[in-house]
């Protein structure tokens, strides 16, 4: 069965559910039933002013997927969108190439593609920036990267000087080595120009800097860095970027960097958020809250004023917020002296924000993003883990979805423990107490349950099976 709305919706049996899908395809005039001797169950529709004859292939799978082939090797990639000229475009940088054949695979006709390219040298990096179209799924610039320079932080800036518009900033890294122990010969920061309607790059200048800057962001006209431990505030000249201010309180490696008004939210390597404040009468960088929880952050988003949302390499998620009466404290402060003159304790800072959100995962978390995949939706946040899967975290709106999906997880944990007896409370819990978020992988196995198990968990909530399956599918249409 097809319905047509804002978007498309198909309703089948799967399972011996009726269940109602919204359909990964373009929006729907009209539609009807379409068969011939090479389409036995299709679909004729109109799509604007195109005639449409299509058939449902893959019921099962949730996303539709458009893979962009790049370059085989590219191992670790950035992306920053730029909006210029037609569209956006992303840019991207490549990390060591992958392990290829050996030398009595040399005669092999088989493609690079499939058996990777050879390996490069001990401590050498093969590194690029790349200009995609995502609307062609076309590479419109790509700038290789030469002298062993490898490319590990990427923004788009716009500096106070406004003859050269929107730039592009990329911190690199030259002779980076890990082992024995981590150096470098420099680290350097590349400004290029958007030329061709931002499908080109040209190089204005680059700035060599004492340490890998693993964070860029703009702020207030200028670009922060993170280098190593120090956050430090550039602003653009004519041959080269030039240091205003810097902060090296910081404990070990700045991996993230997020701003908002004047407020900067830095993520550290091991040490988690810390929140600053930057005075611009003072020309000063403050320190004046960070995380009591060591946290080896591996992703990081800023959600409001005083929230931010972090990963850390253990498969931990986690949300922090600032107390409300700490906040408004330091920004009804009018001199600045509180926050210049507080001093915390153990080399820490004055204040420490409070954790409001705690779940394990399971799986290392590289990527954090606020987004809404259908439509009109609610915003959620999308999360990306190093083993190739993707989730979301939806935040509740009422007080009654809370009660009710707690409810229901605490019977699934009694009354549908894992399958090789792992307790379900203890795996969320793993290195931190779970913490005011619902398990929706768990609460999605009710359907899979015996009749009779389902009508026992429904009886205890006051509920029929049947509405309990109507929450479920309304919680996944919010995200899918």
């Amino acid at each position: 069965m097809l319905c047509l709305s804002s978007r498309p919706w198909l309703g089948y049996i799967h399972q011996g559910h009726f269940l109602l899908t919204p359909l990964s395809y373009e929006t729907l005039e009209f539609a009807a039933s379409f068969s011939s001797d090479q389409c036995a169950e299709g679909v004729v529709a109109v799509a604007g002013d195109a005639l449409r004859i299509f058939t449902i292939e893959r019921l099962g799978e949730t996303f539709n997927e458009t893979a962009i082939p790049l370059r085989s090797g590219e191992a670790a990639k950035k992306e920053c969108f730029e909006a210029a000229g037609m569209g956006e475009n992303g840019s991207a940088n490549a990390g060591q190439m992958e392990n290829g054949g050996d030398d009595e695979d040399k005669d092999d006709l088989l493609s690079d593609e499939q058996y990777g390219y050879p390996k490069a040298e001990s401590e050498k990096w093969v590194s690029c920036i790349r200009i995609l179209d995502p609307r062609t799924a076309s590479t419109t610039c790509l700038l290789e990267l030469q002298d062993n320079e490898a490319a590990f932080s990427v923004c788009t800036v716009n500096f106070h000087d406004k003859e050269h518009g929107t730039l592009l900033a990329v911190g690199t890294a030259k002779g980076l080595q890990f082992w024995p122990k981590r150096s470098l010969v420099a680290g350097f920061i590349h400004i290029y120009k958007f030329v061709d309607d931002g499908k080109a790059l040209e190089l204005l200048h680059k700035t060599q800097v004492e340490g890998a800057p693993l964070a860029l962001c703009q702020f207030q006209g200028r670009l922060l860095a993170g280098i190593g431990p120090v956050l430090r505030l550039y602003d653009l000249g004519k041959k080269r970027l030039l240091r205003k201010c810097e902060n090296k309180l910081f404990p070990n490696t700045i991996v993230t960097i997020h701003t908002y008004r004047d407020r900067i939210y830095v993520g550290d390597i091991q040490e988690s958020f810390h929140f600053c404040k930057y005075r611009r009468d003072e020309n000063q960088l403050y320190m004046f809250a960070d995380d009591c929880v060591p946290r080896w952050i591996t992703a990081s988003y800023h959600i409001d004023f005083d929230t931010m949302a972090g990963a850390d390499k253990f498969g931990n998620v986690y949300f922090v917020r600032l107390p409300q009466d700490v906040s408004d404290e330091i920004e009804e402060d009018p001199t600045g002296g509180k926050i210049k003159w507080e001093q915390g304790k153990l080399n820490g800072a004055p204040n420490k924000v409070e954790e409001i959100v705690q779940f394990h995962v399971g799986d290392v978390i590289t990527s954090l993003h606020k987004a809404s995949l259908i439509p009109g939706g609610g915003e959620c946040i999308i999360y990306g883990t190093v083993m190739g899967s993707l989730g979301a975290l939806l935040p509740f709106t009422s007080r009654d979805d809370v009660d009710f999906f707690s409810h229901l997880e605490m019977h699934l944990r009694q009354d549908h423990p894992p399958l090789c007896g792992r307790d379900h409370m203890a795996y969320r819990s793993a290195y931190f107490p779970v913490k005011d978020v619902i398990d929706g992988d768990l609460c999605e196995q009710f359907p899979t349950l015996p009749l009779d198990m389902q009508r026992k968990i429904a009886d205890e909530l006051d509920r029929t099976p049947g509405e309990i399956l109507k929450k479920l599918e309304e919680i996944r249409n919010k995200i899918i």
